[in-house]
């Protein structure tokens, strides 16, 4: 990809609009436009880092056996009326008829919809445990949508459901996606804390909501320090569950049951949580299955939901300084940006793109700023944008055999050869 042909609209200063730094910066950097309030075009930069956030959630989920499915935006209002949700719910739901006058709404969540796909299909124990999830749009009409993509009314969520024969089955469950949110958050670059949460609305009584560390998070968290020492190839749910986490509302330092010493206290964000609500919407609906003595009985089940959308800006606010954005490499738009800072000059010219030809063809996702402008606008534009490693090719450090590597996370800028380079890169990739 070119930035000349590449459609990147960066805008100069922050919209008036924005608030907090995730909105300010997508903004700028071109990577969303607001349709309506709450309501967000995706633009190309900003539709491929969604995209790799969905790809780390997606391949997490299937790695645990967790099946695909996709279920549509619009849903009958008839199912929701079944489970007593449909009155209940509140404004939020964005009610709505069809042609015919039949009550149809916009699906905030999907709990409702997987019961009734379930209890047409499943009727005995020997067919569970089974877990489905989609990652689908999302509706809910916020009374005052704000903070951009954090809290828009229109989101795209990854949500699943387990159907389980009975408590202690459901439970393992959850605990598998409670280790499967963990790793996902880790690949992502950020780290993860896992709190014990209120159910509110979804209802059951076990529930878990993830946070993960921003200077700019909208919680104050205290929590464990052990939490943010997790190795991901050997996580213990249960370990994990026991250890003191809590929002400032929930935290009392009189009665905190772990020592000072080990009480961290940061910001955080929440980007996904977990419920374990036993019966609650399978009774209501009908879910039942026939167990080894030839019973019916409820099946048991649970709730799994992770913000993609909002993690584009949950990642920004916990990865930027006062120049933009930090990209963490595996969610980053491109991996490597080429800078070159005298495209006139035909020995920079050339070097730029044999750098680019090399990446390409080995598959790294690579971006060349081949742009006719003030080297100024160019370092602050790549600074701004935030891709990992820069590769900085001046007239004169190449005439002297040299190019600059930047790391966009440490600002450490490195004088390399220009024959050494790509070894040394290949090298901080694989790290």
């Amino acid at each position: 990809m070119y930035i000349s042909k590449s459609f990147i609209p960066i805008l100069k200063n922050n919209p008036s609009e924005a608030k907090i730094k995730s909105h300010q910066l997508m903004l700028r950097v071109g990577m969303i436009k607001q349709s309506a309030a709450g309501i967000y075009s995706w633009l190309p930069l900003g539709f491929k880092i969604m995209k790799k956030i969905e790809k780390i959630v997606r391949e997490e989920q299937n790695k645990i056996g967790v099946q695909e499915i996709l279920m549509p935006t619009i849903q009958s209002s008839e199912i929701w009326k079944e489970s007593g949700r449909y009155e209940d719910y509140g404004e939020e739901m964005l009610r709505i008829k069809d042609r015919q006058g039949k009550e149809m709404l916009y699906g905030p969540t999907n709990e409702e919809l997987i019961t009734e796909i379930f209890r047409t299909s499943v009727k005995s124990y020997k067919s569970l445990p089974k877990l489905l999830y989609h990652i689908q749009w999302k509706f809910r009409d916020e009374v005052r949508p704000r903070f951009g993509v954090m809290r828009g009314r229109e989101f795209l969520m990854k949500d699943n459901y387990s159907f389980d024969l009975n408590e202690k089955e459901a439970k393992k469950s959850y605990d598998k996606m409670f280790k499967a949110y963990i790793k996902t958050f880790i690949r992502m670059g950020l780290t993860p804390i896992s709190l014990r949460a209120e159910t509110g609305p979804i209802g059951g009584n076990l529930s878990h909501e993830f946070q993960i560390l921003a200077k700019t998070g909208e919680s104050k968290l205290y929590y464990d320090k052990k939490l943010e020492q997790l190795n991901p190839e050997n996580i213990d749910p249960n370990e994990l569950q026991s250890f003191y986490a809590a929002v400032d509302n929930q935290h009392n330092d009189n009665n905190c049951p772990i020592p000072k010493e080990d009480l961290k206290i940061s910001k955080g964000i929440e980007v996904g949580h977990i419920f374990y609500f036993g019966t609650k919407y399978s009774e209501k609906l009908n879910a039942f299955i026939q167990d080894q003595n030839g019973k019916n009985i409820p099946v048991h089940m649970g709730s799994y939901g992770i913000g993609v959308s909002r993690l584009v800006g949950a990642i920004i606010e916990a990865y930027h300084d006062d120049k933009g954005i930090q990209w963490p490499i595996s969610v980053a738009p491109f991996k490597i940006a080429i800078i070159n800072l005298m495209p006139d000059d035909q020995d920079c010219a050339t070097k730029a793109m044999d750098y680019y030809k090399y990446l390409m063809d080995n598959k790294i996702d690579v971006i060349l700023d081949d742009r006719f402008c003030s080297i100024g606008k160019k370092l602050s534009d790549n600074e701004l944008i935030g891709i990992p490693y820069q590769i900085i090719i001046g007239k004169r450090d190449l005439k002297n055999g040299f190019v600059e590597l930047k790391n966009r996370q440490t600002n450490k800028i490195e004088k390399i050869e220009t024959d050494k380079l790509i070894d040394i890169l290949n090298k901080k990739l694989q790290n």
